[in-house]
């Protein structure tokens, strides 16, 4: 069950940062030294079985990409893919821009899919293992180790085994402070329940949203990034951007 494919969207607008990012994708950010996608796909080439990425990007930022990619060739084959959206009010959500990109380069294999607007330090193939372990979907999970910050973000919940049993976006209560990070690895068969997913009506912006959906149709286990040293950072804003660079620099 070897894992071969990874999938960054990063077709979002930033808004949250402008004006850093009226003119730039926020996945382009340099944070210690090097754009945030860099670091993302540096992670991904730990792993040494991946043999293809897939970013999926907007009309706005294409040509950013591109030129990024032109004057820092990867040591990796990456597709760019344009899913024609221009602003936030037609743009396609996560889901809907990895079924996009899916289908564009044409691939219904296992895949990792790494969120493009965050970062961290923790190797990946720790959390590889245990989807080859299980034969089984597999999120990451990150302890905040704190109920507030646990109040921004989306909360997991798992059995003694692993296994999720409960997901909640923003909870006023959260059960407990492991959060999702944005970073999954799918099995072929549930790729196949994007679309289902998104024809069913739900919503195809937040991949925490399928992952609620997913849960209670098949099993979906978490591997936890709890060591002291595993870093993580959702770059919402400039004071976490700040952090960032701080602590991974």
């Amino acid at each position: 069950m070897e894992l071969k494919k990874a999938v960054i969207p990063a077709a979002g607008y930033g808004t949250r940062l402008y004006p850093l990012t009226l003119d730039k994708p926020k996945a382009l950010i340099d944070i210690a030294g090097k754009p945030i996608i860099e670091h993302l796909i540096n992670k991904i080439i730990e792993l040494g079985s991946i043999d293809e990425i897939i970013i999926i990007t907007n009309h706005k930022f294409y040509d950013n990409f591109k030129n990024w990619l032109n004057n820092n060739p990867q040591k990796i084959k990456i597709q760019i893919f344009d899913d024609g959206t221009t602003d936030n009010e037609n743009r396609l959500g996560a889901i809907g821009d990895v079924i996009f990109g899916l289908d564009q380069a044409k691939i219904n294999d296992h895949i990792l899919w790494l969120s493009s607007d965050n970062i961290f330090n923790f190797n990946l193939k720790r959390m590889s293992d245990l989807f080859i372990e299980k034969n089984k979907d597999v999120i990451a999970a990150y302890d905040v180790k704190d109920i507030n910050e646990a109040k921004k973000m989306g909360v997991l919940t798992a059995d003694k085994n692993g296994k999720i049993i409960d997901f909640e976006e923003k909870p006023e209560e959260p059960k407990s402070t492991l959060c999702s990070p944005g970073y999954y690895i799918f099995t072929s068969d549930t790729i196949k329940l994007f679309n289902t997913y998104v024809k069913e009506g739900n919503p195809p912006d937040k991949p925490g949203d399928f992952i609620k959906w997913l849960y209670k149709k098949k099993d979906v286990y978490i591997y936890t990034y709890d060591r002291p040293d595993d870093k993580w950072f959702d770059i919402g804003t400039m004071e976490t951007l700040a952090l960032a660079e701080k602590e991974l620099s």
